[in-house]
């Protein structure tokens, strides 16, 4: 933990950045267990929740184009704050279809908060490396990440209770986590700037063929090609997971509310050991290790969530979930470091929010068909074909290895004289 406390005590940015980070994740989901909550009390509620995943996919899938080309060409400090500005009045609006019978306001503004979502979350990625120095690199993309998983264990907890005392306590809530979002991001200063370095001012290009240029570098780069692809195998199986784990607590295990809680708890000690094995790795392996690894970690993956679905126990499903999650997370921060560590900085936003994009639309595309599913076949069945589906992308990342495809690209390095404005201040007072 000594990196990690040392990484906060002395980066002021990154300090902000993850206080940030921490505040608007958990209010992000008040607003999704108080949405599907409010979804659960109109007439067919199980369409309602389908078309509401369905509207975040759809908006996410055009949202992510139109932020990658905004963040590499704009101050991506500025499109930031924009974003959570935009989403504190979307998140407020939410208040407006509190005992409305009808649903077409629930759908459009779940769609345009995940449309302003990836203007944050991808400009978060993309300026990483301009706030932490070469060496806190992999530390600082560890701790981003973890702290993802840890809100989403400890949002989800506080959220249940949250909308147990009101939907309006719940989205206001989320529309003020923007708000101390915002403030956080503010205060964030380089003497280089926030703007992308080597973009071109001399001729400027429409947006379409900015984005265009940014998906041809993707194809270019085999690691980041390889990258995207195994990211969208593991959400075409990985976005079941989340209607399974309801599932195996209510219907198989029979547990109720206390085997779903269990399951999800399990899965989110999982994601944290697996981040503390990552980091320890990441300082260790070459790039020729770091290859042989990912197949092997989506092998285990996709292996133990088969297992997890046959376990005639909670206990030992708990278990196999646990290592599952594990895996997700050694492959989620060796894969982010190295895109960190080799994407040209005039293409990391269009690089970033093209994955983030492409993962979540695939994801919830995957949530609305295990749930159809459900229909016909039992979560064990389901739960088996999606272990099988993730581990396929190993299976992908070991023939373009084998095929010699997967060399290491040059590495990016700031350039002298935008090192950070206050990288040495002192450390905080006990």
């Amino acid at each position: 933990m000594s990196a990690f406390t040392q990484l906060l005590r002395t980066n002021r940015n990154y300090r902000y950045t993850w206080l940030g980070q921490i505040v608007s994740e958990i209010g992000d989901h008040f607003n999704n267990i108080a949405v599907l909550s409010l979804a659960m009390t109109h007439k067919n509620p199980g369409l309602v929740v389908t078309f509401v995943f369905l509207s975040r996919a759809t908006s996410m899938l055009a949202g992510g184009p139109i932020a990658g080309v905004l963040l590499d060409r704009l101050n991506r400090k500025h499109v930031m704050m924009a974003s959570d500005m935009t989403r504190a009045v979307l998140a407020f609006g939410f208040i407006l279809c509190i005992n409305r019978t009808d649903e077409w306001l629930m759908y459009v503004l779940s769609a345009m908060l995940m449309f302003a979502s990836p203007f944050f979350t991808s400009g978060r990625a993309s300026i990483l490396p301009y706030i932490a120095t070469k060496e806190e690199l992999h530390t600082a993309n560890t701790m981003t990440q973890t702290t993802s998983w840890a809100c989403l264990t400890i949002g989800a907890l506080l959220a249940a209770q949250g909308v147990q005392s009101g939907y309006r306590l719940a989205f206001t809530f989320n529309a003020l986590s923007f708000v101390v979002s915002l403030l956080c991001i503010s205060r964030l200063r380089r003497a280089g700037g926030f703007r992308a370095e080597g973009v071109s001012s001399k001729k400027p290009e429409t947006g379409v063929a900015q984005y265009r240029e940014g998906l041809r570098y993707m194809r270019a780069t085999p690691l980041v090609g390889a990258v995207a692809m195994i990211s969208v195998g593991w959400a075409s199986g990985g976005g079941a997971a989340q209607i399974l784990f309801s599932l195996f607590g209510e219907q198989v295990f029979h547990a109720g509310p206390r085997g779903i809680g269990t399951i999800w708890g399990c899965a989110g000690i999982g994601l944290l050991i697996g981040a503390a094995i990552a980091y320890w790795l990441g300082k260790r392996l070459t790039f020729a290790g770091y290859k042989r690894t990912i197949p092997i970690v989506y092998l285990i993956h996709g292996g133990a969530y088969v297992v997890f679905s046959q376990m005639p126990t909670i206990g030992w499903a708990c278990v196999f979930i646990a290592i599952s999650r594990a895996s997700v997370a050694i492959s989620s921060v060796l894969n982010f470091s190295q895109l960190l560590r080799h994407v040209e900085d005039r293409f990391r936003g269009r690089v970033f929010a093209t994955l983030e994009s492409l993962t979540w639309s695939v994801m919830m595309i995957s949530m609305m068909c295990a749930g159809v599913a459900t229909l016909k076949y039992g979560p064990r069945t389901i739960g088996a074909v999606s272990g099988a589906i993730s581990s396929t992308t190993a299976l992908f990342w070991w023939w373009a290895d084998w095929r010699g495809k997967l060399h290491e690209p040059p590495e990016q390095t700031i350039e002298p004289g935008a090192d950070q404005e206050v990288k040495a201040e002192p450390p905080l007072a006990s």
